[in-house]
């Protein structure tokens, strides 16, 4: 007779395997995974950069092919002009209580040195923006 309503009850380890599987099941309608990208943009091309000769080029033509810079540092001897801009990229996986997330961002970035007669002594230039990538997060 307690066999027969142990059967009909069920096992205790048959019921916690449905607990179980059930929270799994429920946990899997809450994840979010997401995908995201961001640009801290200013047109500027690379190859424009041919265009400049330092000891010729002027700050005016500096800033005719390039726009204006996006910041402007006063330095001893002159300024630096600055161009900048960012490619990030991020994915992310919510799950109820985990979270796996990788953000990855890259710069390209232009720097010219002008000396007091407003002409480019030399530049530096760095171009990683387009590396920047989707990867998984774990």
């Amino acid at each position: 007779m307690m066999d027969q309503k142990f059967r009909e009850r069920g096992s205790p380890m048959k019921k916690a395997c449905w607990i179980i599987a059930a929270l799994l099941v429920i946990a899997g309608f809450n994840s979010c995974a997401v995908i995201g990208r961001s640009k801290d943009f200013r047109p500027f091309e690379e190859s424009a950069l041919k265009n400049v000769t330092p000891g010729k080029t002027t700050a005016h033509e500096v800033t005719e092919l390039f726009g204006a810079p996006s910041q402007v540092v006063k330095l001893s001897n002159g300024n630096a002009y600055v161009y900048s801009r960012s490619l990030s990229k991020a994915t992310g996986l919510w799950l109820v209580i985990l979270t796996f997330a990788n953000f990855d961002i890259q710069h390209d970035r232009i720097v010219f040195f002008i000396n007091g007669d407003d002409v480019v002594t030399h530049y530096g230039s760095s171009f990683k923006a387009e590396t920047a990538s989707y990867e998984m997060p774990l």
